[in-house]
């Protein structure tokens, strides 16, 4: 190659060059005479705010104004074999038509009861004791602050410690604690023998979920009252002792140890109980009728005592106490108090619940107690009672005739007026 050629080469290399530093960004000397501008940073969206609801102030209801209080058996979760295809003989069959709601007719009475403006207060919160300038203590009806628009309601429920018979006649069978930590029913199909969990059989479990959708309906956080007896454990554990079992009994070992487990078992589910608004009371350990000739007051103190050990001892204190069958101790705990009642009242029972025909309370001015009255929905009142006037005394919460189910009850009749 000539010289020349040499030199033509060398200049197209040098310009292929410094082609190439321009392509990966480097400046020509107009370009870098090119103020620099800045990128405007895109503005972040102002959130639209949420519309807030104002708070429902709260009124007064005054402790001259009635608390009304409903309350219930465990509800009947496959009706058509409790009533008709279990094995039970049939006054079996008829005392559960008489005493139970099924599932259906217990949800459309929330939903009755909240769509008329009840509200869920607490027994504890109702009356209280206090000490007068006289040093003597008497119980006090308070007064609630509640909703504007709102009236409260007191719902207790009986028996909730899932005996045998239920297991066996179409009910669930015990309450445990799901992996969301929330409270669960087991249940047992007695068509199938499937064993599953559910929240939308039990009474206890179907109240969580209506207050969790209705949250108004608990604006303290209140859900209901559960009564205890102990004879056969409580909320489907078998937490009872045995004294027919002696200490030197060989069978005593391995009772000891099954009972040691359903007490720790049972534990955690009345811890959660009480976190989400449940609080108890007793209905006795051996559900005794406590107007019985046969129940002396010995019985009276053997059989509370005993609830203490094997109920109080896992719920903890409580100042309520239902009475089985609704028999007043002594047969008038009203105009007297006689050694029964002196006797649960010194034991540290102050709120007396039977059952009436209104919420009727009433506050002894002998003796710091107050003794009250519940309605009971369940078949007898939902058919109309052997008067038929049934059906008035429960037209502020319900119109019996819209919840009873006939096409799966037995076939007994209404006394509707």
């Amino acid at each position: 190659m000539n010289h020349f050629g040499k030199r033509a080469a060398a200049l197209g290399l040098a310009l292929l060059f410094s082609l190439s530093l321009g392509a990966c960004g480097g400046k020509t000397p107009a370009e870098s005479e090119t103020p620099t501008v800045e990128a405007t940073p895109t503005p972040e969206p102002t959130p639209t705010p949420e519309p807030t609801t104002p708070p429902v102030p709260l009124v007064a209801w005054g402790p001259d104004q009635v608390v009304e209080h409903l309350f219930f058996h465990p509800v009947i979760a496959y009706p058509q074999w409790a009533f008709h295809d279990c094995p039970s003989s049939e006054s079996q069959k008829k005392g559960l038509d008489d005493w139970m709601v099924t599932v259906d007719e217990y949800n459309k009475i929330l939903q009755n009861v909240y769509d008329r403006d009840y509200v869920l207060v607490s027994m504890n919160d109702v009356w209280t004791e206090v000490t007068g300038a006289d040093g003597v203590a008497r119980m006090q009806r308070n007064t609630l602050m509640i909703p504007e628009g709102k009236k409260p309601l007191i719902i207790s429920f009986d028996d909730t410690n899932y005996y045998d018979y239920m297991l066996e006649e179409g009910f669930t069978s015990k309450l445990v604690l799901g992996s969301d930590g929330e409270v669960w029913a087991e249940c047992t199909d007695p068509y199938t023998q499937e064993t599953f969990l559910t929240q939308d059989l039990d009474a206890i479990t179907i109240l969580d979920k209506f207050v969790r959708e209705h949250p108004d309906f608990s604006p303290n956080g209140v859900k209901g009252c559960l009564s205890l007896t102990g004879y056969q454990g409580i909320l489907g554990y078998r937490t009872q002792n045995d004294i027919d079992i002696g200490e030197n009994d060989p069978r005593r070992p391995a009772f000891d140890a099954n009972r040691k487990a359903e007490q720790e078992a049972v534990k955690p589910i009345i811890q959660r109980l009480k976190e989400t608004g449940w609080y108890f009371g007793s209905h006795t350990w051996g559900h005794i009728n406590l107007n019985g000739d046969r129940v002396d007051l010995a019985w009276v103190k053997r059989d509370t005592i005993r609830w203490q050990e094997e109920v109080g001892s896992l719920v903890g204190p409580t100042q309520i106490l239902f009475y089985p069958h609704g028999a007043r101790p002594d047969g008038d705990d009203w105009h007297k108090t006689g050694p029964k009642f002196q006797f649960l009242q010194e034991f540290g029972f102050r709120i007396f619940a039977s059952v009436g025909i209104n919420s009727f309370s009433y506050v002894k001015q002998d003796i710091s107690a107050v003794i009250c009255d519940r309605l009971h929905p369940d078949g007898t009142t939902l058919r109309g009672g052997p008067s038929g006037k049934a059906v008035g005394w429960y037209s502020q919460f319900y119109d019996a005739r819209e919840i009873i189910d006939l096409d799966v009850r037995p076939n007994l009749g209404v006394t509707w007026q």
